[in-house]
């Protein structure tokens, strides 16, 4: 399915948000399309729509649709082909060492604290650095699709962690956050590659990777993994080509 006229309309109703600051581009107005009841959002129909270019946060289902603007492009890797860099090849054996632990959602007070660091030293005054616990379990831990907790350690420290959702035809990677501290690390590259040997492991074929904007050099990450592919125009074709 990769159309929105597709989708289980019967069960869902769709609504569009007020403008509001664009959390990526400066000067910009956002507007959002949320589909409810988030009840009814079960990992089937969260499945469809995630392919015509919804994410989640929280029990919140959402995706862009400003007024004037279309930067926010949905990515995914496809799995399948994808053949790690030198770059990626040198971080995987750099961290070959860590655990991993996939577990339900649990409210951790560890993972919590991590969080709170990562938030100050990677967006410090964004607001979210000074999420309360509620806060923090309303974002990452509040899930009605299936959704998992994968723990990171280093020895008995745990340096990063990830939520995926499970989805039909692939991982959605919902948020990572981990230790900033290790100057020499690269967490947030390494439980991606992760996250797509994940993907192979369970015959799942993408990695879906959420939003992507050109001018975002926050989100530039993203197209360092290929083949990726985005959807623009209800059809989801190789970035390379945009």
């Amino acid at each position: 399915m990769s159309n929105f006229r597709d989708l289980p309309i019967n069960q869902l109703q769709f609504y569009a948000t007020a403008p509001y600051t664009c959390s990526y581009l400066s000067n910009r107005l956002a507007r959002s399309q949320v589909a409810t009841p988030s009840h009814k959002i079960d990992a089937s129909i969260y499945s469809d729509l995630v392919q015509v270019g919804f994410r989640r946060s929280g029990a919140f289902t959402y995706r862009p649709i400003c007024d004037s603007c279309s930067a926010c492009v949905p990515v995914r890797i496809d799995t399948e082909n994808y053949k790690p860099s030198r770059s990626q090849k040198r971080v995987i054996t750099r961290h070959a060492h860590l655990t991993n632990d996939i577990v339900d959602l649990k409210n951790s007070a560890e993972h919590y604290d991590l969080y709170l660091k990562y938030q100050s030293a990677r967006h410090s005054g964004g607001g979210m650095d000074q999420d309360s616990r509620e806060q923090y379990r309303h974002f990452l831990l509040q899930s009605n699709v299936e959704t998992k907790l994968v723990e990171f350690r280093d020895s008995n420290t745990v340096v990063a962690v990830s939520i995926i959702d499970i989805l039909e035809d692939g991982l959605s990677s919902v948020y990572t956050f981990f230790d900033t501290e290790n100057k020499s690390a690269s967490y947030g590259t390494y439980s991606i590659c992760w996250q797509i040997d994940l993907c192979k492991e369970m015959g799942l074929k993408y990695l879906y990777l959420g939003y992507w904007i050109k001018e975002s050099k926050k989100m530039s990450y993203k197209t360092h993994f290929h083949p990726l592919q985005g959807l623009i125009q209800d059809r989801w074709i190789p970035l390379e080509s945009l």
